[in-house]
């Protein structure tokens, strides 16, 4: 199963646009470099239905597998430049979800 692919979403509130900027200005190299994939972002989407409905910005980006994701996440560059978003923002959410397995 390692090959299987994964989403992450984030959901978070920018409060200090300034600091959020550094973190973005950095972010998509360090992704590339984990083979990651920006997918989407929104900052107007609709809750439909539920009782906690998503916050501010929401952001979907892939890895090629779990042990990408998790590597990204812990990387020392990644860690560092993170400090910028936690600055900026409030993070709600950050969710790693598990892609289909190839059909056989």
């Amino acid at each position: 199963m390692s090959d299987i692919p994964v989403f992450m979403v984030a959901n978070l509130v920018v409060h200090d646009a300034d600091e959020y900027r550094k973190y973005e200005k950095g972010f998509f190299p360090i992704l590339k470099r984990f083979d990651g994939e920006f997918i989407t972002f929104d900052d107007g989407h609709e809750h439909l239905e539920g009782t906690v409905p998503l916050q501010g910005r929401v952001i979907i980006f892939k890895f090629p597998s779990e042990q990408v994701a998790k590597s990204w996440y812990n990387d020392e560059e990644y860690q560092a430049l993170s400090e910028f978003r936690r600055a900026g923002t409030t993070l709600v959410s950050l969710t790693m979800v598990h892609g289909l397995p190839p059909r056989e």
